[in-house]
């Protein structure tokens, strides 16, 4: 298995699979199928409305990732604008780039996306509990 989400399972398959191999990956997918109705415990991930996503770019990317930024606790993120690009995998598409104005909703989702196993790969802090942000002047 690659990675996982609330939404996707990302399984890589290469020439050293066989048969054998991804047989064990359709059993275990029919089973989750099969068993969908029974999980529990499963971690809410606040996804965003499609417009939610769309951040406003207010620094150009280069600026708010070169120029002066600080390390800033998560909860006092929205409002800021982003000296870091903070990508959630799956599906490896970035929430959000550097100069763009960071919002609420976009935090909820991402913190509740790692509190769900979600991976951040490149940002400063990949627990999502601080962010790097650009120093307005």
């Amino acid at each position: 298995m690659h990675l996982a989400d609330h939404r996707r399972i990302s399984a890589q398959l290469t020439f050293a699979d066989d048969e054998d191999t991804v047989g064990h990956l359709l059993t275990a997918f029919r089973d989750l199928r099969a068993n969908l109705g029974s999980l529990t415990g499963v971690p809410e991930v606040k996804v965003p409305s499609p417009a939610e996503l769309r951040l406003e770019l207010v620094v150009l990317p280069r600026d708010a990732f070169f120029g002066p930024a600080e390390q800033v606790p998560a909860d006092e993120a929205a409002g800021r604008v982003s000296a870091e690009m903070i990508t959630p995998y799956p599906p490896g598409i970035p929430a959000v780039l550097p100069g763009e104005r960071i919002t609420a909703p976009v935090m909820d989702y991402l913190r509740t996306g790692v509190d769900a196993g979600m991976v951040i790969p490149d940002a400063a802090d990949s627990s999502v509990k601080s962010v790097r942000v650009f120093i307005e002047r």
